[in-house]
């Protein structure tokens, strides 16, 4: 038993090694880090003076907008309501049900309005949501929704010195982690710093909008979606209600569309038919509709729908103003081949071959490029001067090539776009000003390839240990089995329904086992925590366990949690203490 244990060891070491061995040498596609999925933070400004500033409460309106436009495909979003302190919050929330979607509806109606504002003390808290709490592979973004007027408690120790510092601070670090801030301006009372506004969005690469009226939302919001997940908005034809059904064309351009997002405005409600290309009628909702529905916007969200000619039959009060906006959504990303690492000098040629790519393949969907256009834009890091050379379709992918001006530093990027989107590679570096290797370059924190040799010693001094480590990882493996992701924990007062602001707890620290108290500082007045106990689990999950008398409640059920529990990411359950007057809220994610 112990031979045939250590020779399977054994083999499987070789092989694990002989895989990295040859992936470390295999050339990689230089694809955008562009996500179909969003991390969002919603910020709003709740204070006093908003009650002149958006009487109607149209922030409230664009969240919601917001909210139904996101995908139940993994999107999460997360709620912050800001006066000089943080009033409510709501940490990052996958996503994954209409359900989920009315939860957080029905949060934002019950947000309440404070005394003082203070701009920074919202935006500083967005940005470390998304520090702590998103996820490396979406597309961070933070909404803010607000007067950009500060009104400060004239008896605090708050000055308007410190907070323009705290802002700034927040700006910065939201721009160099890629976050960009979007900005809509509530206009009610014609007080607004739109200035002010304007350049949180500039700094940090986001767009700025100005409203008093919930009529603009489907607009602004379509803009900011289109924007940061480069994508268009598709112009549909306004239309002026008779009182009776009017035929009104969606087209879906491709198989590659994975929503699309329909938004209908008018002063007074409308209904809606759907008939799809084959000429069926679709119920609405159905699996793959979903409809939404406010006192100020109606949308209409399409799941994978079918290529071709869709019919909206929209019926509304006659002489009503209908305007109608459609953005749609791409699992699509646009990829560069690697770039040979050479000595460049002035003259050389660089061949370029760029090609889209969904769910990490190559597009197999080759009309797709039909009416494709596609440039590469060369920034020469030395002058400053920026220009396109069109690429030639070749009906599968892009092709072109840049010959070198001079003896420059030049950042060279491919950018792609239909009528519905638009695509950019990730930045290569081509250096032909020092002489040295220049091409694709790993990213500053990524690991360059083991050297081969390396890699030889490696396997001689493995294979030479093998038999006593097998024995020593058995005896440590349950002792020091380590836990991925973090708990998002909320403390809520039973008596006032007031929770605390979301803690992100990272478990990469514990090994083997850790307790709630742990979690929790060790506070005192939650002593009882201290018999909940996790551990880890296969397949990045961890344990519950339960020891105490009190219970475990998850999907809003008490469950026996003395056994043990399983969470996987996503996963939420509150813990009632039967001590004090509080319930903890835990959500785990990977």
């Amino acid at each position: 038993m112990l031979r045939r244990n250590v020779r399977n060891y054994t083999i499987w070491l070789m092989i694990v090694l002989l895989l990295l061995t040859f992936s470390a040498h295999l050339p990689v596609a230089n694809a955008a880090q562009q996500s179909s999925k969003l991390d969002a933070v919603l910020v709003v400004d709740v204070s006093n003076s908003m009650s002149t500033s958006d009487t109607n409460k149209v922030g409230n309106e664009a969240m919601k907008l917001f909210i139904d436009m996101l995908s139940t495909a993994g999107d999460k979003v997360g709620i912050i309501a800001y006066t000089d302190k943080i009033e409510r919050e709501k940490a990052l929330l996958e996503i994954q049900s209409d359900a989920d979607k009315q939860d957080l509806k029905q949060f934002i109606d019950q947000l309440n309005r404070g005394a003082y504002t203070d701009i920074a003390v919202g935006v500083k808290e967005a940005v470390k949501v998304l520090q702590h709490g998103a996820d490396p592979g979406h597309e961070p973004m933070i909404v803010l929704l607000a007067d950009g007027n500060n009104y400060l408690n004239a008896k605090g120790s708050r000055t308007q010195a410190q907070s323009d510092k705290e802002l700034s601070e927040a700006v910065a670090e939201a721009t160099k982690k890629g976050i960009p801030i979007y900005t809509i301006g509530l206009n009610a009372d014609g007080k607004l710093n739109k200035e002010a506004l304007a350049d949180l969005s500039k700094q940090t690469g986001g767009k700025s909008f100005v409203t008093s009226t919930a009529d603009d939302l489907p607009q602004i919001l379509s803009e900011i979606f289109a924007s940061h997940l480069k994508l268009k908005i598709v112009p549909i034809q306004s239309i002026t209600a008779n009182g009776s059904y009017q035929d009104v064309t969606v087209n879906v351009p491709n198989a590659n569309v994975m929503e699309a997002n329909i938004s209908i405005m008018s002063a007074k409600p409308v209904d809606v038919k759907l008939i799809d290309p084959s000429g069926n009628q679709v119920a609405i909702p159905s699996g793959d509709v979903q409809l939404s529905r406010s006192k100020s916007y109606s949308l209409m969200k399409l799941l994978q729908p079918a290529e071709g000619d869709w019919k909206l039959q929209v019926k509304g009060v006659a002489k009503d103003k209908i305007d109608i906006n459609l953005v749609f959504n791409y699992d699509l990303e646009l990829a560069l081949d690697p770039i040979a690492s050479k000595k460049y000098e002035k003259g050389d040629t660089v061949d370029i071959n760029a090609y889209l790519v969904s769910n990490g393949q190559k597009l197999q969907n080759n009309a797709l490029y039909k009416n494709m256009k596609a440039v590469l834009s060369i920034a020469d890091q030395d002058t400053g001067n920026v220009k396109e050379i069109p690429l030639l379709n070749k009906g599968d992918r892009f092709e072109g090539s840049y010959k070198i001006e001079d003896k420059h530093i030049y950042e060279l990027k491919v950018k792609a776009e239909e009528k519905s989107f638009f695509r950019e590679t990730k930045p290569v570096t081509v250096d032909a000003k020092s002489n040295g290797l220049s091409g694709n370059k790993p990213d500053a924190d990524e690991k360059k390839p083991m050297s081969i040799w390396w890699i030889v010693l490696g396997v001689a001094a493995l294979l030479g240990a093998a038999a006593g480590a097998y024995f020593v990882v058995a005896a440590v493996k349950k002792a020091n089995k380590g836990f991925v992701g973090q708990l998002v924990i909320e403390i809520r007062d039973d008596n006032t329904g007031e929770k605390s602001y979301p803690q992100y707890k990272k478990l990469a620290a514990f090994k083997g086992k850790f307790t709630l108290h742990q979690v929790l500082q060790l506070a005192p007045e939650l002593k009882e925590t201290e018999k909940l106990v996790f551990v880890p689990a296969r397949n990045d999950r961890i344990l519950v366990k339960n020891g105490s008398d009190g219970t475990i409640e998850k999907s809003g059920r008490a469950v026996n949690a003395s056994g043990g529990i399983e969470l996987k990411n996503g996963d939420r359950i509150t813990v009632p203490l039967q001590s004090v007057d509080k319930t903890i809220l835990i959500e785990y994610l990977v």
